[in-house]
């Protein structure tokens, strides 16, 4: 819900709907793969999904630093969000890490 109400606050412009487009379907798509690896039916199901749900929780944190970069978003204002965004994608290494040694 942040990420839609960041994506909902951003300026508009060219560069910000472009933006804010690639941030929420990366952003929303975390979720939505995290509930596929909850529901998968193999160990090896569930590291596949959660490597996508690594890769796009990358990709958001990634979208969230060209906003500040392009200057349409200050920093100070999505520190909060980058940080969450930050500790999702290490807790999902985490559990692709411990789900791989559990498999072998």
């Amino acid at each position: 819900m942040r990420i839609i109400r960041l994506v909902e606050g951003l300026p508009r412009s060219r560069t910000a709907d472009v933006l804010g487009k690639q941030l929420l379907k990366a952003g929303t798509s975390v979720g939505a793969n995290y509930r596929a690896a909850c529901r998968a039916k193999s160990p090896a199901d569930f590291i596949s999904k959660m490597g996508i749900v690594e890769e796009e929780a990358d990709e958001t944190i990634y979208w969230m630093e060209l906003l500040v970069l392009s200057d349409l978003v200050p920093k100070s204002h999505i520190t909060d969000i980058l940080d969450e965004a930050n500790q999702i994608l290490a807790m999902t290494v985490s559990s692709i890490r411990t789900a791989r040694m559990r498999k072998k």
